[in-house]
């Protein structure tokens, strides 16, 4: 009997084609919701708004088409001028101040927790963050309490331990009244860098930084040449949302200085003149200006939109300087 010679079984394999025809298909499937959602809550708003600023009237939907009057009524026109010039600026106030402080600090804790040898570092972890997770009106309200220039907490903290003289009327003065603020703001957001930094802390490489040891390096020297240059990724990420959350900030000083940002507009930032102007009635017109309103929103979108971009350009060339 002859011998069966087994053939061996040939399996159909799917063309490479078709695969990449169906895994396109399921990266379409997944971004279909998400770009939805983008553009019904955020693209179309925006652009909405945008147009809304070359149009003039009165309610919601002004019909009027007026070109760029509104942005030429917001720079000449002293009833809003002075008060963008102010919020502007006092924008920029609070921003700077959380860069300095938030970030310092989120920096410090986070280089601090990151030690290994640290006891009862997770609880100190949540302890930095908790206070991010409470709400803005409600760490406003009780700092206005413990500011209370009568029977605040701070105050009478001050006459207790002899240093009555430095008490002062904190959210009443024109010169505190801003930066006590922005510290208020830096210290319910700093577990958020603190938290981003540690993690860049923690994805360091320890053999690196052993190498550092036996070469003599000490933790300073470790932290200036290992792990601040390793960190400037994560540095940038958070300034940015930093740069981005302080040019919409609102809550804080709503719920501390209300929306005409006492005392005397020196709390004022874009955020709230936004609201008076489009929303609540600037004084002392106190009648709700939608087209202005819509050209202040559109001028903290470009600011916000060319702040961003000269960050994330000077990054990539520096990256690229880098690596050359």
């Amino acid at each position: 009997m002859a011998d069966t010679v087994l053939q061996p079984v040939r399996v159909r394999e799917q063309p490479a084609v078709r695969w990449d025809v169906q895994r396109r298909r399921t990266w379409i499937l997944f971004l279909v919701p998400a770009v939805a959602v983008y553009t019904v809550f955020m693209a179309f708003p925006l652009f909405n708004s945008m147009r809304l600023s070359l149009y003039q009237g009165t309610g919601l939907t002004p019909e009027t088409y007026v070109g760029l009057a509104n942005y030429t009524e917001l720079f000449t026109n002293p009833l809003w001028r002075d008060r963008f010039l102010n919020a502007l600026g006092n924008t920029f106030v609070f921003f700077a101040i959380h860069m300095l402080v938030q970030n310092t600090l989120g920096l410090l804790f986070a280089t601090l927790l990151s030690n290994t040898r640290l006891r009862g570092r997770n609880l100190y972890r949540a302890i930095v963050f908790l206070p991010a997770t409470l709400s803005v009106l409600v760490t406003g309200f009780l700092w206005t309490l413990i500011l209370n220039p009568r029977w605040g907490m701070l105050n009478q903290l001050l006459e207790g331990v002899g240093l009555g003289a430095l008490a002062r009327p904190w959210l009443g003065d024109t010169n505190l009244a801003l930066p006590v603020i922005s510290l208020v703001s830096s210290w319910q957001w700093v577990g958020l860098p603190t938290m981003m930094f540690l993690a860049g802390l923690l994805t360091i490489s320890d053999e690196l930084l052993e190498a550092a040891r036996v070469d003599g390096a000490n933790p300073w020297q470790v932290f200036w040449k290992i792990k601040l240059p390793l960190l400037k990724p994560v540095i940038g990420i958070v300034s940015v949302l930093t740069f981005v959350g302080n040019f919409n900030a609102f809550d804080v000083i709503f719920a501390m200085a209300g929306a005409r940002g006492e005392p005397g507009y020196a709390t004022d930032l874009l955020a709230t003149f936004f609201y008076r102007t489009a929303i609540a009635g600037e004084h002392p017109v106190a009648e709700p200006n939608m087209g202005i309103g819509a050209a202040v929103a559109t001028i903290t979108f470009l600011i916000l939109l060319t702040g961003v971009s000269l960050w994330l350009i000077l990054g990539r060339e520096r990256d690229e300087a880098t690596a050359a």
